[in-house]
């Protein structure tokens, strides 16, 4: 010994000192990063939500909804419009679109363009849809269709984060993130939320940015994750050679430990993400190899969705997602792409049908069969639908006054038909919904009062459902 004086601890020093070795008694420290180093002494925790305990019954404890990027259009899906076929070719009437927003019909010669496809009777009340989708009908006693949706933005990029966000403006948390951010997960070792795409055959390969699933203003742990449905699901997932799991998990209990000592000082939320992120990372290199080998899937599962597991098709994302929901994921997103039909509606829809068509029957009819679609909300939707009057001969445009969607399982009522577009499908007119609306519904589903529902961000109370007057579609709940 020199003489000289150990190490002195000051007050913040002891502060921080007992805050570091509080959070390690959470589970930050000792026990987690030592399940880490040596996986199996402890499992990892589900990602946690601000409401433990849902203010409204639960009707749906998880969400699976399928994005038709691209606006598929109502006149040639659910909405069944004769009277549009009997005006074929004539003028659209001007008391209709005077003075109206249209994206790329502005300014020019408005002529009515009738439905493409016949329509047929199908389901328990012969509700008429388009005759593409047989399959689609074969359930429609479990849906619930809704002909009077509406959105605010007419051009794709922010009628996208309308519909995901419930605003137009960038920065906005999504659906995903509000949902896991209030509820949390079930999964220990997969994100709570979850966002899988698929492009078809017609080729049109927009980009859907990854702001649409992003957390916003909210921590980022709740921002949702893509995985690949082709090829390798997670990029870099495995370990390099020579790096063994045990030593790859002593790795990460270091890092762990060093952020929580850093958390521990600054306080800031973004370390404890970057501490979750990590673990979850690398529960992942086990949980999704897993997820996606599909070898114990039965032939009658995989015939039921026709397809070929890993071919990244929607069908393939379809059986993934009922995968996901099985293993406790929170919100699962599947981007369908190419519904963008400009021109060719005719065949384009035809397509479009023959990849979707029998890969949603299927994720409706494993879920019942399972015994999960009472408990998970389906959701089928695009950004907008399309103009009833021609683009260029042959398609439509982009139009935000009357789209179709529907919903299945945890809460809704089947069998139903809500709301009604005027007889050429230009405007919704009968029980006419909003976005917002659609968020507030969902939210209530899942046992979340949306108006009581809120972060306070820039000295605002920010919700999903915005402050212009959302309400419940207490109509279609069960």
């Amino acid at each position: 010994m020199d003489g000289s004086p150990g190490p002195r601890f000051t007050e913040h020093n002891s502060l921080a000192r007992r805050a570091f070795l509080g959070r390690s008694a959470q589970g930050v420290g000792a026990v987690a990063l030592a399940s880490l180093a040596a996986p199996g002494l402890a499992e990892a925790a589900p990602l946690r939500g601000v409401l433990e305990i849902p203010p409204l019954p639960q009707r749906a404890k998880r969400v699976i909804w399928l994005s038709m990027a691209g606006g598929p259009s109502h006149l040639e899906t659910f909405d069944h419009k004769p009277k549009l076929a009997e005006l074929h070719g004539q003028p659209m009437p001007e008391s209709m679109t005077k003075g109206q927003q249209l994206a790329q019909l502005q300014g020019q010669k408005l002529v009515c363009f009738g439905p493409q496809h016949p329509f047929s009777k199908m389901g328990p009340t012969g509700t008429e849809i388009c005759s593409l989708f047989p399959h689609i009908g074969s359930v429609l006693g479990d849906i619930c269709l809704i002909r009077s949706m509406t959105t605010e933005a007419i051009n794709h990029d922010p009628a996208h984060m309308f519909m995901n966000t419930g605003s137009q403006i960038a920065g906005r948390p999504s659906m995903g993130a509000w949902v896991t951010y209030g509820l949390g997960s079930e999964a220990a070792d997969l994100p709570g939320f979850v966002v899988l795409t698929s492009l078809g055959r017609g080729g049109q390969n927009q980009p859907i940015a990854a702001r649409q699933w992003s957390s916003g203003f909210l921590p980022s742990r709740y921002q949702g994750v893509q995985l690949r449905s082709k090829g390798d699901p997670v990029l870099y997932l495995g370990n390099p050679a020579g790096i063994t799991r045990p030593r790859q998990g002593a790795d990460i209990a270091a890092i762990s430990a060093l952020n929580a000592q850093h958390d521990a000082l600054t306080g800031d939320s973004e370390i404890a993400t970057r501490i979750a992120q990590y673990e979850m990372a690398f529960a992942m290199q086990a949980s999704v190899p897993e997820l996606m080998d599909t070898r114990g899937e039965s032939d009658m599962s995989l015939e039921l969705y026709g397809c070929q597991p890993g071919d990244g098709s929607f069908a393939s994302n379809c059986l993934l997602a009922r995968r996901l929901a099985e293993r406790g994921v929170r919100f699962i997103q599947l981007y369908h792409k190419d519904w963008d039909h400009h021109g060719g509606v005719k065949d384009g829809v035809k397509l479009k049908a023959e990849e979707i068509d029998r890969a949603c029957m299927a994720l409706i009819t494993d879920l019942k069969h399972r015994g999960m679609l009472d408990s998970t909300l389906v959701v089928w939707a695009g950004e907008f639908g399309r103009t009833p009057m021609s683009q260029g001969g042959n398609g439509r445009d982009h139009h935000n006054k009357a789209m179709s969607v529907w919903l299945a399982g945890g809460g809704i009522r089947g069998g139903l038909v809500h709301g009604a577009s005027d007889d050429l499908g230009y405007a919704a007119v009968e029980n006419v919904c909003t976005v917002h609306d659609l968020h507030a519904t969902m939210l209530h589903c899942l046992g979340i009062r949306h108006d009581a529902f809120s972060v306070k961000f820039q000295g605002l109370d920010a919700k999903l459902t915005g402050v212009e007057g959302a309400r419940v579609l207490q109509d279609i709940l069960t």
